[in-house]
């Protein structure tokens, strides 16, 4: 008997980081309001892309980072839409929250998956993938 309370004490042990995580259901977090942060992201290739620019040559990888400013103005629930921009370029963005908490989102070339880090913070990956170019980055932005 002592030896199953034992494995019952460890099993609820070494599940509760796991359970913390997990936001309360219908804990969908208010996405909406301004968002800026700058990236870091490598960019191989010499095609265009609308924030990044063009490379210098073919071959050619390249570490930037540039301002981002995301806007957030519409938001249902898990699903959400607004703007994300740079110096360069705005491009129209759609995306959703999953159930575990984790953000995913769209635009016109590339797909980006996040995380809100805390109320006012939120990390966004993005990936993008031609036969010209490719990128990826992450922005941590600070909503305003």
């Amino acid at each position: 008997m002592l030896k199953l309370a034992w494995i019952v004490t460890v099993t609820g042990l070494m599940c509760s980081p796991v359970l913390a995580q997990v936001p309360a259901q219908g804990s969908i977090p208010d996405l909406r309001g301004t968002w800026k942060g700058e990236s870091e992201s490598v960019v191989f290739g010499a095609g265009a892309h609308p924030h990044h620019g063009s490379g210098q040559q073919e071959g050619a990888t390249r570490f930037t980072s540039k301002s981002f400013t995301m806007t957030i103005d519409k938001q249902d629930g898990r699903r959400f839409s607004g703007t994300f921009s740079s110096e360069r370029s705005t491009e129209t963005v759609i995306g959703v929250v999953s159930r575990s908490g984790s953000i995913f989102m769209v635009d016109e070339d590339g797909y980006d998956a996040g995380t809100l880090l805390a109320p006012n913070r939120l990390e966004m990956c993005y990936l993008h993938l031609s036969a010209a170019s490719r990128v990826a980055s992450c922005t941590e932005f600070t909503k305003q």
